[in-house]
């Protein structure tokens, strides 16, 4: 194909790819743990790294990172402190988060307009520094999530019978924490700031919903977000389309369809079985 001529769609594609599977992947547990906000909120925590990092001369996309994953560690520290409100970490953050980026933001000229790919996205801002950050994550992530897949599978469902049949849960949810930072600062350049959730919650969201066990949601889930990744790069470089927005809007229609599925297949089924109490003479309790 054409555009896999150019060295910028062929870096895109490879981080389109990783992050198609990590971040799909993670977003079934955040679903699954209550915390689907906290991609969003960790987001504009990385943003406010990146405009740290413009200002001080430092690699954007590293310091990004770094802030991301200090952004976990202190949301997690929070929850602890909060745990009749869990969700009020989450909130502190976000607002702490997304108004640092507008003071740093206004403190050097010029920022803003670089901040276009930051937030929505950019094929072209991806990279190789950007690649390698991206590939470490998803190395990371896999090995994290195969290795302790027990245990985390535990500590999502119910943290105390996870403590008290011996998994670490202070430390496991740390880890975990900081991984979540990870995956969504690596995920900035392919989908931006703005819409970086949904890459990780909307193929979980899918999966969830259609799936009959937790493997089969993981697997659904990556696979819904690589196909949802893939044929938004593609049809971003075609339209010239911004790339996250893209690829948000493609998962979010899978989603809709996902769901219309499954309300006919349940109408179907009714039917089915209103014909059959019919057949045997039997009166339906609704008719009662």
């Amino acid at each position: 194909m054409a555009m896999f001529s150019y060295e910028f769609m062929q870096r895109a594609f490879w981080a389109g790819g990783l992050i198609g599977i990590i971040g799909p992947l993670l977003g079934v547990y955040l679903m699954l743990r209550r915390q689907v906000l906290m991609a969003d909120t960790l987001s504009h925590v990385s943003l406010a790294g990146v405009a740290l990092g413009s200002i001080l001369q430092l690699n954007p996309a590293l310091s990004g990172f770094m802030v991301a994953i200090l952004g976990g560690i202190v949301i997690e520290q929070l929850r602890r402190s909060y745990r009749t409100y869990s969700e009020l970490p989450v909130a502190i953050i976000m607002t702490s988060g997304l108004a640092l980026a507008v003071v740093l933001m206004s403190l050097k000229q010029n920022l803003s307009k670089s901040f276009s790919s930051y937030l929505f996205g950019s094929i072209v801002a991806v990279s190789d520094t950007q690649l390698k950050i991206i590939a470490v994550v998803a190395v990371i992530g896999l090995i994290y999530f195969i290795v302790l897949r027990r245990s985390l599978y535990n500590l999502t469902f119910d943290e105390e019978t996870a403590s008290i049949s011996g998994v670490h849960v202070g430390w496991l949810s740390f880890s975990f924490a900081v991984l979540t930072g990870m995956t969504v600062a690596a995920a900035m350049p392919v989908v931006g700031v703005l819409l970086v959730s949904a890459l990780i919650v909307l193929p979980a969201s899918i999966a969830l919903r259609i799936a009959s066990g937790f493997t089969t949601a993981i697997l659904i889930s990556i696979g819904v977000g690589l196909l949802g990744v893939f044929s938004g790069l593609s049809a971003s470089y075609y339209i010239n389309t911004p790339p996250g927005g893209t690829i948000a809007l493609i998962l979010l229609s899978f989603l809709l369809i996902a769901i219309l599925i499954q309300k006919l297949i349940r109408l179907r089924n009714r039917r089915r079985i209103h014909k059959t109490i019919s057949r045997k003479g039997v009166t339906p309790l609704n008719e009662i």
